[in-house]
């Protein structure tokens, strides 16, 4: 399944400063039913943003009206815990497309890269000062250029690198998943079998 394709991406964005958010807690296991990658973001974070009668918790910040986006800046070691990946599904069906933190667990990184959303490892001082912007000014920009694996923060000037796998970079540029690499690849890979010996 094709993703939205990944250049350059300049947006607002959600803080959400808690370390160790793990994967449970991006979407509980009582939502994990569905098979299909679609309406999991109603849920994205759901013992966070509702009460138990399904009112929204107001003090959650995605449900402050000043801060939108599609980027989700978290805390040190985001996404930890189970290997579910239905929690980089959620976070992609919720809107966002780039999630930026200053570690990532390593399952949950490789899960967003395969279904269009770019996991951004900064330093704890370069994640430090995206979280001081964004509470000065509810409006600030993030800028995130995946051919240049940098992140800026426009307003101030403020810019760092980021790595990825180089296949990765390629895929996201053109909104591919792994099946669409090889699909891609089709004619390659025929003019390849047919040069081999019978």
């Amino acid at each position: 399944m094709a993703y939205d394709k990944f250049n350059i991406l300049k947006s607002t964005a959600v803080p959400l400063p808690i370390e160790n958010v793990d994967t449970d807690q991006i979407i509980p296991a009582r939502f994990l039913k569905a098979t299909e990658r679609v309406g999991f973001g109603d849920n994205l974070f759901r013992d966070w943003r509702f009460n138990s009668d399904n009112t929204p918790k107001a003090e959650f910040v995605l449900n402050n009206p000043l801060y939108s986006g599609k980027i989700l800046v978290g805390g040190k070691n985001f996404g930890s815990g189970s290997s579910r990946e239905h929690a980089a599904w959620a976070i992609y069906d919720y809107g966002f497309r780039c999630v930026v933190s200053s570690f990532f667990a390593d399952i949950f990184k490789n899960n967003c890269l395969n279904i269009g959303v770019l996991p951004v490892q900064v330093s704890p001082e370069f994640a430090e000062k995206i979280f001081r912007a964004i509470e000065k000014d509810p409006k600030t920009e993030i800028e995130i250029n995946l051919p240049e694996q940098t992140i800026t923060i426009p307003a101030s000037g403020d810019k760092e690198s980021f790595d990825i796998s180089s296949y990765k970079k390629d895929n996201m540029i053109n909104g591919f998943d792994d099946i669409d690499y090889l699909v891609n690849m089709k004619p390659e890979i025929q003019e390849f079998a047919s040069n081999l010996p019978l």
